[in-house]
């Protein structure tokens, strides 16, 4: 194990000794955070994915209960202590009991997981803790599968369908606690290999690791602007979501698509907008986003794979660029961390990341120019944003596989 590893593994193991919860002994599984490179907002749009997993983690230590009972505890929010539930009487989704709970993670996955079918004998004792930032590294989606994961692995069930695994941590938010997510991050997570890339295809519904091509050595960086970010269920991006869904319903009839990512050919897309634009400027300008980020999503991919990250990075500057001017998903203080990594050469990219508003933002950086990037950030950002000026923080990430079962015990 690594250093980083190994702290957590003290803390589980202290907060285990002090809680009382008879965890000593059992499994740690460590579950990653994602960086998408392309294309934000692109799964609930139908477009192709392309990501990797990063290290801010999650860990959780476990071990399996005699009864059908839950038991965790999160360092994350110890003022809400241990969450303790049978898994045969968990409320119904949406309860307004647990809405600003964390334990609505642990409720819903046992609740989806016994919707599908799955025979649940047994409950789990836990800790958890992690370090991932409040918005933009899909902290939600990997506490839900690290969760699922080890609630399946102590009632002996395998399931070796990933895709599967992605649908039922996708349901946990949408159906039982209503945040309207799509699965690029469950994705982005779950099949996250170190060093490699990530590439869904929709349509086909398949899994591809892509290298990295021999280039510059570079950083993959979180630009955590100190600001917590609501579940999505309360953000922009709910509406944003809405909008599409309501533009490809008023297309549907005369267009035949399915969603947006359908309207692919330059012809098409300016008919389109000729036609809608004047009356509906804002659902046509969420489609110029799809539109053109799904026209750069080929050149990012071949410049992924040929290392040519000045080229990926420019690709990431321009997504962001759109996600700020057309889909209108950003926020001020991810744009104020943009502009200051705009100003510092060796950035090659930067963008907001996630499903906007607040949380983190990422940039893509010349490996000697980090910590100019971090001095420029430290002077400029509290200046602009004063109320953050103890909270923000810059992360430098690895690439790294998205689930990892620790070799040692608790």
């Amino acid at each position: 194990m690594d250093s980083r590893d190994r702290d957590a593994t003290a803390r589980l193991r202290r907060a285990a000794e002090e809680s009382g919860l008879p965890v000593t002994g059992g499994r740690i599984r460590r579950s990653s955070s994602r960086f998408c490179l392309g294309v934000e907002h692109g799964d609930y749009n139908g477009t192709d994915l392309f990501g990797v997993g990063t290290d801010r983690f999650i860990w959780l230590a476990y071990s399996s209960a005699p009864s059908p009972r839950i038991r965790l505890l999160s360092l994350n929010y110890p003022e809400e202590g241990v969450v303790d539930f049978n898994l045969r009487e968990t409320p119904a989704p949406r309860s307004s009991e647990f809405a600003d709970s964390w334990a609505r993670f642990p409720l819903g996955v046992a609740y989806i997981l016994q919707r599908e079918g799955y025979d649940l004998r047994l409950g789990l004792n836990g800790v958890l803790w992690g370090d991932i930032p409040g918005g933009g590294m899909s902290r939600s989606a990997s506490l839900t599968l690290n969760l699922m994961l080890c609630l399946l692995d102590v009632n002996g069930i395998a399931d070796e369908d990933g895709l599967r695994i992605v649908e039922m941590a996708q349901a946990v938010e949408t159906d039982y606690i209503g945040s309207p997510c799509g699965q690029l991050d469950q994705i982005m997570i779950l099949f996250a290999r170190q060093g490699l890339g990530t590439y869904y295809r929709p349509q086909a519904r398949t899994v591809e690791h892509v290298p990295l091509g021999e280039g510059p050595d570079f950083r993959l960086m979180s630009l955590d602007t100190g600001t917590v970010r609501l579940g999505l269920e309360k953000s922009t991006y709910r509406t944003r979501r809405t909008e599409c869904d309501r533009l490809v319903e008023m297309l549907r009839p005369k267009y035949g698509i399915r969603a947006l990512a359908d309207v692919k050919d330059a012809k098409t897309y300016r008919r389109i907008v000729k036609e809608y634009g004047p009356e509906h400027p804002g659902l046509c300008a969420r489609l110029k986003y799809i539109f053109h980020a799904q026209q750069r999503f080929t050149g990012m991919l071949e410049a992924w794979k040929q290392g040519d990250i000045a080229a990926v990075g420019s690709i990431f500057r321009e997504d962001g660029i759109g996600l700020r001017d057309d889909y209108e998903i950003s926020g001020p203080e991810l744009e104020t961390m943009c502009d200051i990594a705009r100003t510092v050469q060796g950035v090659f990219g930067e963008r907001m990341l996630g499903g906007g508003d607040k949380g983190a933002a990422g940039a893509i950086v010349a490996a000697g120019r980090v910590a100019a990037l971090k001095a420029a950030v430290d002077r400029a950002y509290p200046l602009s944003h004063p109320a953050q000026r103890r909270q923000y923080a810059l992360h430098t990430l690895r690439l790294v596989d998205g689930i990892q079962q620790l070799p040692e015990a608790l």
